[in-house]
């Protein structure tokens, strides 16, 4: 469900938008698993037969996906440099709502699951399972709260965004060279930046090791999240890379645009590394109580987010 009839933002159908998520999630998790038979193929025959096999049904699914295709489609034809930087500065000149973390996990929830009544599990339970999981497996507080609150950019879907294509999806560099790496490479041939000199070269506007925090990602709601929380809230660099490059899949999960990292990506890099499985993987864990869970996580926002109240 979108925001009311008095919002002034365009109505978008919530379940929708978590419909393609999934999608996105599910094509995701076949190329890590793909991965990691990868591994497994380089020492043993039939491991490689299999490899082949999945990499064959991988390859049919992409195809037969439509809905899937016409999301990247859309997003690789539009995510230009000249609508990431008009986008980012919209951004930094409008409040969309002034709320608290918790208050926008709620409207996140009101959003998705009002438009989608039938769904197994609402917003704030796939939330809490993510955070759940970091929390079973011992990790720090901070990387706790990085799971609860990642996905809180979807926000973005109810607060002007375009469409599906400028939220979800996976992200990539804009500004040079269109790696091979990302999803759907063939689509990126109709971004009007792919013929453009300034952009299409192996650095294009970049400088070699420059560092991913100077290359401007595409836009979505990783870097809408971002962009929320970088002066609003204590977490560490390690969290905000997690937030803002959970979706640069051609990146962490594929190996590319290596040549743009400073030292510092090292270290972000095996951050959002250690993040995803917890991202792809924790919705088939156990549902959890969110009243009984609640005040854990009410201490844990407010740990991170003193200033309590948050533009967005």
């Amino acid at each position: 469900m979108a925001p009311s009839a008095t919002s002034p933002y365009p109505q978008h159908n919530g379940a929708d938008l978590e419909e393609v998520s999934d999608m996105v999630d599910e094509i995701n998790v076949m190329k890590a698993n793909l991965k990691a038979k990868e591994a497994a193929a380089s020492t043993d025959e039939k491991s490689r037969f299999d490899l082949e096999k999945d990499k064959t049904q991988f390859r049919n699914y992409l195809k037969s996906n439509e809905r899937v295709y016409g999301l990247y489609t859309t997003q690789h034809e539009k995510q230009t440099v000249a609508y990431n930087i008009a986008v980012r500065e919209k951004f930094r000149t409008t409040t969309r709502a002034e709320m608290s973390v918790w208050e926008a996990m709620e409207k996140l929830n009101t959003f998705i699951d009002e438009s989608d009544p039938d769904t197994d599990l609402s917003q704030i339970e796939h939330l809490i399972q993510s955070a759940e999981a970091m929390r079973r497996d011992g990790k720090p507080r901070w990387m706790q709260v990085t799971g609860l609150v990642h996905d809180l950019g979807k926000l973005l879907f109810f607060y002007g965004a375009e469409g599906q294509w400028d939220v979800v999806g996976d992200t990539f560099p804009v500004g040079c060279a269109f790696s091979d790496k990302i999803v759907y490479p063939e689509t990126m041939q109709g971004n009007p930046d792919y013929d453009n000199p300034k952009y299409n070269t192996k650095y294009g506007i970049y400088e070699p090791g420059c560092g991913i925090d100077n290359v401007m990602i595409s836009w979505g709601h990783d870097e809408y999240l971002y962009q929320v929380f970088k002066d609003q809230s204590n977490l560490p660099d390690e969290a905000l890379a997690m937030i803002r490059y959970h979706s640069f899949y051609p990146w962490h999960q594929q190996g590319a645009y290596t040549y743009l990292m400073n030292e510092k990506d090292h270290k972000m890099l095996k951050a959002v590394t250690e993040f995803n499985p917890y991202d792809l993987y924790s919705k088939s864990d156990e549902v959890p109580s969110v009243e009984e869970l609640k005040p854990y996580y009410l201490e844990l926002i407010d740990e991170f987010f003193p200033k309590k109240i948050l533009k967005w």
